[in-house]
């Protein structure tokens, strides 16, 4: 008895076809996303005024986020990180290359 593969190989290249183009896709999608938030201006915003002050006191005392800050809008949590960043130093521990 044979197998007749011929309707497997068809599958098998539209899955691998479909994957290279979600992962292209994904990919040139990001750094677009990435660069928006990079560029955004959260000095009004009260959860950077916070992150500003905490990286201040942290820095004054040489320590690395001795309080980790967690809100329910994603929104503020990165307003607080770049506050804390920028008042820490102006630090950016997660651009090491």
């Amino acid at each position: 008895m044979r197998i007749n593969f011929k309707p497997y190989a068809w599958v098998l290249a539209v899955v691998v076809g479909a994957g290279i183009m979600a992962g292209t896709v994904r990919a040139v999608a990001s750094p677009a996303m990435n660069g928006q938030d990079q560029n955004q201006d959260y000095s009004k915003n009260a959860r950077y005024q916070q992150g500003v002050r905490e990286g201040k006191v942290d820095a004054a005392h040489k320590r690395d986020h001795y309080k980790k800050r967690h809100f329910k809008k994603d929104e503020d949590n990165k307003a607080y990180e770049a506050g804390y960043q920028q008042g820490h130093g102006g630090e950016h521990h997660d651009d090491q290359k």
